[in-house]
């Protein structure tokens, strides 16, 4: 699986923010991919039924262009996802931010390939004590697997000179 890289442009603040008007000084895709997979901690923000907001702290693994995350469906965050898939997440550096919008649900069981390729990522949370193997959101597990693909993304490093936004054309996993 692969996704479609984004296109980059600056984007629409208001006047007195200093956003730079021309290309110059934008932010690679792939320096802020870098940053989503070193990343130990991503903040998940959703909305509740009733529209309140909604945001917790995650482990995942950010892998093919996406974010992937696992839990109990009857979470809060997962009930929310259930009702509105539309979430936001965000780094915890506010400094050096990378904000990304999408969409986000339980996803199939990602077979011994994926699984693998997912137990391996996982991995940063050993220390934690944190494990799963490459078959764990297979069988009595399914369900607890879940992807958010990105449709928008805003990051920067020295804001407001880098800041950068980030659109993909199809929020969906193409081959």
């Amino acid at each position: 699986m692969s996704r479609d890289l984004p296109v980059s442009d600056r984007p629409e603040l208001p006047d007195g923010y200093g956003i730079p008007t021309d290309s110059n000084g934008l932010l690679g895709w792939a320096d802020v991919e870098a940053r989503l997979v070193a990343a130990v901690v991503y903040w998940l923000a959703t909305t509740r039924p009733d529209g309140r907001p909604h945001v917790m702290p995650r482990w995942g693994v950010w892998l093919d262009g996406a974010l992937w995350y696992d839990g109990s469906p009857q979470t809060r965050h997962a009930l929310n996802l259930a009702d509105n898939p539309a979430c936001t997440l965000h780094l915890e550096d506010g400094t050096r931010a990378v904000i990304v919008e999408g969409s986000s649900g339980p996803t199939s069981p990602p077979g011994p390939q994926l699984g693998a390729r997912l137990s391996t990522a996982f991995g940063k949370y050993h220390e934690q004590g944190y494990t799963p193997g490459p078959d764990s959101w297979d069988g009595e597990h399914a369900g607890g697997l879940c992807r958010l693909a990105p449709s928008k993304a805003l990051a920067w490093e020295n804001f407001p000179a880098d800041v950068t936004r980030f659109r993909w054309s199809d929020p969906s996993v193409t081959s």
